[in-house]
């Protein structure tokens, strides 16, 4: 519980602790940092998908910023011969700017993208974005760019749903629990439920004809996982983790010879996503609480000549 109401007021932490920590979860803040990590990653044999932070954006400018930011991940990801492929947030094109404004920069990436023969994962973000996300996947779909998937989250109510209505495509899909904090009428809350409605969404992307991104770090569903792949084709499906969380469980699917695809997020805005990985797991933030304290008190003692 301590945990938890220090994740709540981790804003106000110095932003220079946050990094101490964030460093675990975001390969640096330039390009050159997240290519490094991909070379570990694929020497361990994973695979990786490259994220450029910048969500919730507020300027046209800062969007064309990172659209061209992502075709120059795509472009050193061709000369250095990297096994990876993108992952994009919508808000971070603007898509609460302008929706016209996404699909210009989107299609200008899918296409980028397809064009060098790598794939585009679509993340899906807030409810308020969902409707307009499952809506652009849908047109780039049918514009005729199949290297491009889509993220559904599993604490929404409306996921099998939406599963079904996407069964058509048999679509590419990257199926995680979600960590947005929603309103009970539009998400599961109870632990137990989201973990029943993952097992669930699993089972119905897995009985049709795309790709299922099996992304989650919680033991129970990884195995889950594994049982209801066994025998599959390693073409129809793949686990995902996020860089710095459970590594060792990672290396023990690689060396049982499951697929692995590592979320390698980098850039200017890793503060914001900091602070939410970090309040997603209260345990952290005890760790940067803890750290915290210890500043203060070596600063003091040091001022009382005490040390």
């Amino acid at each position: 519980m301590l945990s938890r109401a220090i994740a709540r007021v981790l804003p106000l932490v110095p932003r220079s602790i946050v990094w101490g920590v964030a460093q675990r979860y975001v390969a640096g803040t330039a390009i050159e940092d997240a290519c490094a990590e991909v070379v570990g990653l694929n020497a361990a044999g994973k695979s990786a998908t490259i994220d450029v932070l910048g969500e919730e954006l507020t300027r046209p400018d800062e969007t064309y910023a990172i659209t061209a930011e992502y075709r120059r991940v795509l472009e050193e990801l061709d000369t250095r011969g990297l096994d990876s492929t993108i992952s994009v947030k919508l808000t971070a094109l603007g898509l609460k700017l302008d929706l016209d404004l996404c699909r210009e920069h989107l299609e200008a990436i899918v296409r980028d993208a397809s064009a060098r023969g790598r794939f585009v994962t679509i993340d899906m973000e807030d409810s308020s974005t969902t409707d307009d996300t499952l809506r652009l996947y849908r047109e780039l779909r049918a514009n005729g760019f199949d290297s491009v998937g889509i993220v559904l989250q599993a604490c929404l109510r409306r996921t099998f749903a939406d599963i079904e209505a996407l069964r058509e495509l048999a679509p590419h899909v990257r199926l995680c629990k979600g960590i947005y904090v929603e309103p009970a009428e539009i998400a599961y809350r109870d632990a137990d439920e989201i973990r029943a409605r993952f097992t669930e969404d699993l089972a119905a992307l897995l009985a049709g004809e795309g790709f299922v991104g099996i992304a989650t770090h919680d033991e129970a569903l990884i195995q889950e996982g594994q049982r209801r792949v066994a025998g599959l084709d390693v073409e129809r499906y793949e686990f995902q983790m996020l860089l710095g969380v459970r590594g060792e469980r990672g290396d023990r699917l690689v060396a049982e010879s499951q697929p692995l695809r590592i979320y390698v997020p980098y850039g200017e805005h890793w503060y914001e996503y900091s602070l939410r990985r970090l309040q997603e797991n209260p345990r952290i933030a005890g760790h940067v609480a803890r750290d915290t304290v210890r500043r203060v008190f070596r600063r003091s003692a040091s001022r009382t000549g005490r040390v």
